[in-house]
């Protein structure tokens, strides 16, 4: 009778397992949303996380399984507990919060201090804990893409505790390969359905997860990676590189302190400034990194964005170099020889600032060109914002000419970059007058745009002069401005035609107005200056001929 019952019971137990509906949560799509739609597009983890615990305070309402009111009780989620999705949502977007709020830790401006850090590893220890969590329910309760997508998460979540605390690399070298491995095989299986957007999804994560594999790998000695290297690697984009990349910036920073030690004056056009203070050696020395790195890629290789991003990096250490100089500055004392040597670098990392400052107005001008021509989806640049972005290289320009004119010992190095700034200044002024007067042509203005076309003709050709008796001769220059020229020239006689063409029409233009003037009356007044779109002025000039030629 006993084994009946036993039988009767593991029968209905049976029937129950079988019975129980398996859930579907497609986590990775569901996190990429998520991120992108809250803050994560632009590095926001405070935003996301917030987003995160008003998620949270929607479904424990929705749920009903707030933790008591007013005395706290602790309710668990187990795998009898979650009887409907959301209670996989709830698990999972805990686990999102305390990520989060460990990322929010790790963006602050200096970096976490040590209790800062010490605060940050413990968040990202609890959502290994609820990931971990998330990994076994989706294995009882969830289908088994579910399951599969759960475990690279967790997976992902171990790495990045690991990754943080510098320490069981091959551990957390492990934890990687293995959330790339289940990821993989998530996307051969949406391969056999034809779901392709999951699968670039899939691919996407694939690619955020190699740097961290790579770096691992290097930290125990099986990979030869250079410094150089790594900072290509870290190139990709996506909220799963940030805690990477702040590890690569914190190795870079070490790197280059050291390097910095050997480091001890700055050369600028022939002179030799020495460098006292670690701090403006390290981040004279990132700006040169970040220098030669744009001058090293080949033109055109690195996106105009990605370059625009390098120069406000190349800005940012330059002028964190030239904060250091005016603090030693202000406690320099009564030392005139340490005041020379400092009020002369700060001259020079100025100087450079603003060569780069030229460089990179020069970039958003060819930006800006390129969408001159009508094209889908973008916005059309008008001949305005040509002549605003020239003013700004006129402007650098005229400073930088002043402050090389400022020495009293010049070298033979700041004379020629004097005479460069002067060409440059005639190419832009030149360059400015083309696209005012294209401004004018647009507005129908065809005596203006003729002369100012005619300026910048004349504008051109004495830039051209100049830049052919350089000692040194920039070809490709001599070709733009040798286009620039004949654009000038070939505009110029079409405004003038055009002016010629509607100086010949507008007296025919007249004539047919004045032959539907009536002076009647007033109600034909009215519908003849209607018709015409004349001003009442207009009308009256046109009567008053009409009295005195009758």
């Amino acid at each position: 009778m006993a084994t009946e019952k036993t039988d009767v019971s593991s029968m209905e137990l049976d029937d129950q397992i079988t019975t129980d509906p398996k859930f579907s949560i497609n986590v990775l799509q569901l996190l990429k949303s998520a991120q992108m739609q809250h803050g994560l597009r632009f590095g926001d983890y405070t935003r996301y996380r917030r987003y995160c615990t008003a998620r949270l305070r929607r479904l424990y309402k929705s749920l009903k399984f707030t933790h008591g009111r007013g005395k706290y009780a602790k309710k668990s989620v187990t795998a009898s507990t979650v009887t409907e999705v959301r209670f996989l949502h709830l698990v999972l977007y805990t686990a999102e919060r305390a990520w989060s709020h460990a990322m929010e830790k790790r963006q602050l401006p200096d970096g976490p201090n040590a209790r800062q850090r010490s605060y940050l590893i413990g968040r990202l220890r609890k959502a290994v804990k609820w990931a971990t969590l998330f990994a076994e329910l989706c294995a009882i309760k969830g289908d088994s893409r579910t399951s599969l997508e759960a475990e690279a998460y967790a997976s992902f979540m171990k790495g990045n505790l690991l990754f943080e605390q510098d320490q069981n690399w091959d551990v957390a070298l492990k934890s990687f390969k293995s959330a790339r491995q289940a990821i993989l095989f998530t996307k051969r299986e949406l391969g056999k359905y034809g779901d392709l957007d999951n699968q670039v999804l899939c691919r996407e994560r694939v690619e955020e997860l190699e740097p961290s594999i790579r770096y691992c790998l290097h930290k125990i000695g099986e990979s030869n990676l250079q410094a150089s290297e790594l900072v290509h690697i870290g190139e990709i984009e996506g909220p799963a590189l940030d805690l990477f990349k702040a590890k690569l910036e914190a190795v870079m920073a070490e790197a280059r302190t050291q390097q910095a030690a050997s480091m001890t004056e700055f050369h600028w056009l022939g002179h030799r400034f020495p460098i006292s203070n670690a701090k403006t050696r390290v981040s004279i020395l990132k700006a040169q990194e970040l220098e030669k790195e744009l001058n090293d890629r080949m033109e055109g290789a690195l996106p105009a964005e990605k370059r625009l991003a390098v120069f406000d990096k190349i800005f940012a250490a330059y002028n964190e170099a030239r904060g250091s100089i005016r603090s030693d500055l202000a406690t320099a004392g009564s030392s005139e020889n340490i005041k020379d040597d400092l009020s002369g670098l700060d001259k020079a990392i100025g100087a450079v600032l603003l060569q780069r400052t030229i460089e990179r107005n020069q970039l958003l001008v060819s930006i800006a060109k390129s969408k001159l021509s009508k094209a889908q989806n973008e916005k059309v640049t008008k001949p305005e914002e040509l002549v605003r972005l020239f003013d700004l290289l006129l402007q650098n320009t005229s400073d930088l000419s002043d402050l090389l004119s400022s020495g009293r010992d010049r070298k033979e190095e700041e004379v020629a970059l004097i005479e460069e700034c002067e060409i440059k200044e005639l190419i832009f002024r030149a360059e400015r007058c083309f696209f005012l007067a294209k401004s004018y042509s647009s507005a129908g203005k065809r005596t203006e745009a003729y002369s100012l076309f005619s300026f910048a003709r004349s504008l051109a050709e004495n830039a051209l002069k100049k830049l052919r008796s350089a000692t040194s001769r920039d070809q490709v220059t001599i070709k733009e401005l040798e286009t620039l020229y004949n654009n000038c020239r070939s505009n110029s006689c079409i405004e003038h035609a055009m002016g010629i063409m509607e100086h010949e029409k507008a007296p025919e233009d007249l004539s047919k107005k004045i032959s539907t003037v009536s002076i009647s009356g007033t109600d034909r007044k009215v519908s003849i200056r209607k018709k015409h779109n004349l001003t009442t002025k207009q009308l009256l000039h046109i009567v008053k001929y009409c009295i005195m030629s009758t």
